[in-house]
């Protein structure tokens, strides 16, 4: 192999370590005495040799230089080629192919100029495909942001040994649960800058409430002691849940893009549909690069809050121009109206030339509820902090919270989420809110949504009785509404044929279900059950179920109905069983020996025919169901567990059978000789929901350290229950 020169030979190099994933650097070189030009030329991986540095260095610099060999060398020959020397391929370190544009040496410093561009790359890469590590692939465009010669001085602010601190408290919370997840980011001279992690309950939780994410950044904006941001969700109790934490060192679209490539890894590449933020530039182009497909909203009380500090002589004019605002904001019915209102308003108050108020309106769609149709925000977008989830946290986070206290807070924040989700499930399970009204609608959702969106709905179906109601138009389907309570009148659209209903009070944009106003439409056009797109599955006692909810709110009902009746079982079972070891081991068989058979159950009627092949070829007819949805016969524990050949349920009943094995050979006995296989008087069966797996990053980065080591793991969600006792 030759080259024309010592630099195309490096350049040579550098394509080969990139592809590889090792930097490069050039170690040394040589010129002839007499011609003074390149004779001789060595290049070599960044980690090649070892650092040396005087024992009393005052601020000794960590050095990435391990010792490894590999190195390419190259001389000249008289006729003015270069060849290979000598090359040493091996490593004593691990390689980073994916990782490799975080290398210095690899790094393009020059802006990608467009769109398309960034979109090319994506498309041609070779890991688009990949559901985990995708979330990587997209940050080379973005260099040019990242990485500049005033990215060396930066670093996470931190109090004397809280760094030590921070990562003991990382690694034990891993230790602890392996599912726990956390990234940290060095700065290139190898001071901490980023951190960010999630528990294991984050990330199950993000699973069912990916919908609507707030990302809280008020502490960092804030200059809090501790610049603590968050990514916040919501459960079907209207209770906060905690979906990641970050600490950042400072407010740029490099560590904004690091932090969501982070949080997105961590929840296995599932992007969220909405995600709500502060109206901040560098944050709009983070998400922007890594959600693209995100709809992103700028939280509606973030925007009222900047008023005072953006306009000059607030005091002199504020209530009345709040009022005309909240006219314009809340009470525009199409976006033609809400161009015309916001264009009186700033001409009436002279704010033409505030450059605030015209970035507002450039971002129209990003904050203004006249354009938010079609979404929904399930409660966090709010007109004021204090009506917002988020502010739930203030309890445990103060402007001189120190990190250790923070830290040392963090465990009973989460136990508080918790204890409070727990309560709110035992609540469901052992009660039944009451009724307050012969509605059909109060009657139809009773057992759907969860006991505290159920009051809330329930408020506006009582509240449909102050309701007024008059036709806009004989050939329209417009309705105008006159709500006496607070003496507004809104607009109601109501397209029978498309059952698609939307109200100017935009109630279910931004709380999720169906308002009084939308309520009095319905009944007034003959409709008395709520349309089932209007059912959010988040709002149900049914929101952690892996199916998505038919239009048979029936059936959601009796799903509901028996998954309650079974806990509450399964408790009494719990208090029974856990009485003596015998009784522990007679309910620990019969559960595992009717998880095996209600197995069984799901996989014929979720996977019928391939079912019904495998269990006549194994010998084995299928059951006839009746009307209740169980076998004519009882499936005894010697059932063909492999009906059906579903891999994901052979790895469940392999791994199942292994790390049972030891504690039921015992249970089998004393099952079998005094119950049976019954395991009580009454039967008790219980069904498996398919396992969904959840990959751990493993590779570690250059700048970036994800915890967590390289492994997947499969976790049973919550089943339901077929059969009552």
């Amino acid at each position: 192999m030759e080259f024309e020169t010592h630099e195309d030979a490096y350049l040579f190099y550098k394509d080969y370590a990139k592809s590889v994933g090792f930097g490069t650097a050039k170690l040394s070189s040589r010129r002839s005495r007499a011609s003074k030009e390149f004779i001789d030329a060595k290049f070599s991986c960044i980690r090649y040799g070892s650092k040396q540095q005087s024992d009393d260095a005052i601020n000794p610099r960590a050095s990435p230089k391990i010792g490894c060999k590999a190195s390419m060398h190259v001389k000249r020959r008289p006729d003015g080629k270069w060849y290979v020397y000598s090359f040493v391929k091996e490593h004593n370190h691990e390689l980073l192919p994916e990782q490799a544009h975080y290398f210095r040496s690899h790094r393009n410093t020059e802006l990608v100029k467009s769109t398309d561009t960034r979109l090319r790359r994506k498309k041609n890469s070779p890991l688009t495909d990949c559901k985990h590590l995708s979330a990587y692939n997209d940050l080379d465009f973005i260099d040019g942001y990242m990485r500049n010669q005033h990215d060396k001085g930066r670093r996470l602010v931190l109090d004397t040994g809280d760094a030590e601190i921070l990562l003991e408290f990382l690694m034990r919370m891993q230790e602890e649960n392996p599912k726990f997840f956390f990234a940290v980011d060095f700065s290139e001279d190898h001071l901490l800058r980023n951190v960010f992690w999630v528990d294991a309950k984050g990330i199950e939780d993000y699973k069912s409430f990916s919908d609507v994410v707030s990302f809280e950044t008020s502490y960092f904006v804030s200059k809090y002691k501790v610049p603590i941001v968050l990514f916040v969700g919501v459960n079907h109790h209207v209770q906060p849940v905690l979906l990641g934490c970050g600490l950042l060192a400072d407010d740029t679209v490099y560590t904004y893009v690091w932090l969501m490539q982070s949080w997105l890894v961590a929840m296995g590449g599932q992007k969220p549909k909405v995600m709500l933020t502060d109206q901040n530039n560098a944050i709009k182009a983070a998400i922007a690069a890594v959600l693209p497909e995100t709809r992103h909203c700028y939280c509606l009380w973030h925007v009222l809050d900047r008023l005072p500090r953006n306009l000059d002589y607030w005091s002199m004019w504020q209530d009345t121009f709040m009022k005309k605002l909240f006219k314009c904001i809340y009470m525009s019915w199409s976006e033609e109206e809400f161009d015309r209102r916001w264009l009186k308003l700033i001409d009436k108050f002279h704010l033409r030339d505030v450059q605030w108020m015209r970035s507002l309106y450039e971002e129209r769609k990003f904050w203004a509820p006249t354009f938010m149709r079609g979404i929904t925000f399930a409660g966090l977008s709010t007109r004021c902090r204090s009506e917002s989830v988020n502010s739930l946290f203030d309890r445990y986070v103060h402007a001189e919270t120190s990190l250790k206290e923070f830290l040392e807070g963090y465990g009973l924040m989460l136990e508080d989420r918790y204890e409070e989700e727990a309560k709110a499930d035992f609540d469901a399970w052992h009660e039944a809110p009451e009724l307050k009204s012969p509605s059909p609608f109060e009657k139809q959702m009773l057992l759907v949504y969860s006991h505290e969106i159920f009051r809330k709905f329930q408020l506006e179906v009582l509240g449909a009785a102050a309701c007024h109601l008059t036709r806009e138009s004989e050939e329209g389907t417009t309705y105008s509404v006159k709500d006496f309570d607070d003496d507004q009148k809104y607009l109601v659209d109501w397209d029978e044929f498309k059952s698609d209903i939307y109200c100017s009070c935009r109630s279910f944009e931004y709380k999720g279900y169906l308002c009084r106003h939308a309520i009095v439409v319905l009944q007034m056009s003959g409709v008395f059950t709520i349309p089932i797109n209007y059912v959010l599955q988040r709002w149900t006692n049914a929101a952690r179920n892996r199916h998505q909810i038919s239009g048979n709110l029936e059936l959601v009902q009796s799903n509901i109905r028996r998954f309650n009746d079974l806990c509450r079982r399964a408790i009494i079972l719990g208090e029974e069983g856990s009485l003596s070891q015998e009784s522990y081991d007679i309910a620990m068989f019969a559960m595992k020996e009717a998880f095996k058979q209600c197995a069984v159950k799901i996989t014929t009627i979720e996977h019928p025919v391939r079912c019904e092949e495998a269990a006549i070829q194994a010998g084995h007819p299928v059951q006839e169901e009746n009307q209740y949805g169980s076998t004519s016969n009882q499936i005894g524990p010697e059932a063909n567990i492999h009906a059906g050949n579903v891999p994901w349920q052979a790895e469940t009943r392999r791994e199942k059978r292994s790390s049972l094995s030891n504690t039921s050979k015992k249970a089998k006995h004393v099952a079998q000789s005094e119950t049976g296989g019954e395991g009580s008087q009454e039967g008790f069966q219980h069904v498996a929901a398919p396992r969904q797996s959840q990959v751990v990053l493993a590779g570690q980065f250059h700048n970036t350290m994800p915890g967590g080591h390289d492994q997947c793991e499969s976790r049973n969600k919550p089943g339901r229950f077929n059969e009552a006792f």
